[in-house]
């Protein structure tokens, strides 16, 4: 039987509960039987996999390695993963090099299959590394599954702690975010950008982005979210535009429910009902 995390409140206040009870639920989640099942399957056979082909060929493998990566939803389209991990992430203009996604390309310097003549998979602390974000994106998937918007900050709170404390150039760190899903629409939904917002310019985009994390926090930096002051300040505003705009669209469902009901009354009175 899986775990089922507790998350009792919405919102923010739902948040810093799970906060506060992580280490125990996801100590928890990890000690599963499918869990620890998965956990073996990786140490006794994680060894012998020195390919991009003789992953995709292991499906059970390979469900933990998109796991581990966020990309589960690919399981099936193993040509396209294949062509991924083969991939160099050091040669510009290489497949990898060129997705905007970047979980792909985080999922192909780790395996290094495309970098290295003797893949990563060959470390001695490979399966750790690996184990350890498979269960914590199993974690965050089984949260996701009773609220999306907790299982966004998770992932918030890992993703943008990381790449605020890269040695890259801060435009860098912009475009990640921009190609990045989960860190886009965190940012997207706290500053309660359009769908139009896409479409614009990818230099526009960060413009936008950098003005109006400065209103936020005081500085457009993303180097700024190392500190957990600044992270507890997009996190909160993430849950409060979330729930406000919850409540625009349970109110134009209403409205728009009680115009077709006036409607069909009408219609009723017309023709003598």
């Amino acid at each position: 039987m899986s775990y089922q995390p507790v998350i009792p409140l919405d919102g923010f206040v739902g948040w810093r509960f799970l906060q506060r009870t992580l280490p125990n639920q996801s100590a928890a989640h990890a000690s599963t039987p499918m869990a620890q099942r998965d956990e073996a399957y990786v140490r006794e056979n994680i060894g012998a996999i020195t390919s991009a082909q003789e992953l995709v060929a292991d499906r059970r493998m390979l469900r933990i390695a998109l796991t581990a990566y966020g990309l589960a939803e690919d399981l099936p389209n193993r040509a396209y993963i294949e062509k991924v991990l083969e991939s160099s992430t050091k040669e510009e203009g290489s497949f990898v090099n060129r997705l905007t996604d970047k979980r792909y390309h985080k999922l192909a310097e780790a395996f290094a299959f495309g970098d290295r003549l003797v893949p990563r998979t060959q470390l001695p602390s490979f399966a750790d590394d690996l184990i350890a974000k498979f269960q914590n994106r199993s974690f965050e998937e089984a949260v996701g599954a009773q609220n999306d918007n907790m299982r966004m900050a998770l992932a918030l709170e890992r993703d943008l702690s990381e790449l605020a404390g890269q040695d890259s150039s801060e435009s860098a760190k912009w475009f990640t975010i921009l190609g990045t899903p989960s860190l886009r629409r965190v940012f997207e939904t706290a500053f309660m950008l359009p769908s139009s917002f896409g479409t614009l310019d990818i230099d526009r985009q960060v413009d936008i982005l950098q003005s109006r994390t400065e209103r936020l926090t005081g500085s457009d930096s993303i180097s700024q979210f190392t500190d957990p002051e600044a992270m507890n300040a997009l996190t909160e505003r993430f849950f409060l535009a979330g729930q406000v705009q919850a409540i625009q669209a349970q109110s134009a469902g209403s409205s728009a429910l009680s115009l077709l009901q006036n409607g069909q009354a009408s219609l009723n009175a017309l023709l003598g009902r």
